[in-house]
């Protein structure tokens, strides 16, 4: 990836907080991370690893003490208010407009953008048409989420950033949600996310980068994580009535072995499953093995 390619791109990355004269916490301690235009990145970690503040510093909320950072070609510290309109935000807490209803909250926003979606296409976007004329204060936590949705996009974003964007929604939401995002990526609208549901980054992100400790310790695909791809499989199986399992570098050698040992009449062996380690896996690996003196507190900062 070169870097006019690089949507954002981060060297060095490093943030400390002091909560008092004698301490000093290393939120972010070296983070390099990099995201190509279009492409959609899941940003994993434990509560306290450094996501709220590398999640800032991108987008020019929170100073870095270090580090090199580039945000569609500006540096965020430096970068002005055209810059700012080119990049959505859906923030982790819901707006606080109790007192306006969806459509009032979309249309004196937009006043705020050069080019901003219509409103009322937004609304039915995210699925709120049927609450177009409600005030906020009456929605219920998964509506109000679906506006938080709808504030992050108005502006034509062409960096969306989602903190924890799914909470609060059914299983029905989600999945409307994640059709949204994967057709703005294709579209060519760069995404990071921020979530603790592994099942979404695997859903929809091309990369995911596990944070711990304010450093990246495991960045890919999904589904080859960390060697998840190459990892020993889990064979289990009956055999006489007794369940067995095994793990194994070579799962289709064993299976071949087990059907011409255990298979039945009808040529089946009973209850086989073969299984490689799973995202939730590898994740927990990832950030059990951190070692202690990487650990840090961001959210006692």
């Amino acid at each position: 990836m070169t870097a006019t390619s690089a949507a954002v791109r981060v060297r060095g990355l490093r943030k400390v907080y002091r909560p008092d004269r004698y301490r000093q916490v290393a939120a972010l301690n070296g983070l390099d991370l990099e995201i190509g235009a279009g492409e959609i990145v899941a940003l994993l970690g434990p509560n306290g690893a450094g996501k709220t503040t590398a999640v800032q510093i991108l987008t020019g909320y929170r100073r870095r003490d270090a580090g090199e950072v580039a945000v569609l070609g500006a540096d965020p510290a430096a970068a002005g208010r055209g810059w700012r309109a080119r990049i959505g935000i859906v923030p982790q807490q819901a707006s606080d407009f109790g007192e306006l209803t969806v459509r009032e909250v979309l249309r004196h926003l937009a006043g705020y953008y050069p080019d901003p979606r219509d409103p009322a296409d937004l609304v039915a976007a995210v699925g709120l048409a049927g609450q177009a004329s409600t005030r906020l204060r009456r929605l219920s936590g998964g509506q109000r989420r679906r506006v938080d949705l709808a504030l992050g996009l108005l502006g034509r974003p062409e960096l969306l950033v989602l903190d924890e964007p799914t909470t609060g929604l059914d299983p029905a939401a989600r999945r409307q949600f994640w059709t949204l995002i994967r057709e703005l990526a294709a579209a060519g609208t760069t995404i990071l996310l921020s979530t603790h549901y592994l099942d979404e980054a695997e859903a929809l992100a091309a990369r995911v980068a596990v944070l711990v400790a304010g450093r990246i310790v495991a960045a890919g695909p999904p589904a080859a994580l960390a060697g998840r791809d190459t990892a020993a499989a889990r064979v289990s199986w009956l055999e006489n009535g007794v369940p067995r399992h095994q793990h194994t570098a070579a799962p289709t050698r064993l299976v071949a072995a087990l059907a011409a040992r255990a298979a039945g009449p009808d040529g089946e062996i009973p209850g086989l499953c073969v299984t490689r380690p799973s995202l939730e896996d590898t994740y927990l690996r990832l950030i059990g093995a951190a070692p202690d003196s990487l650990r840090t507190e961001e959210e006692s900062a």
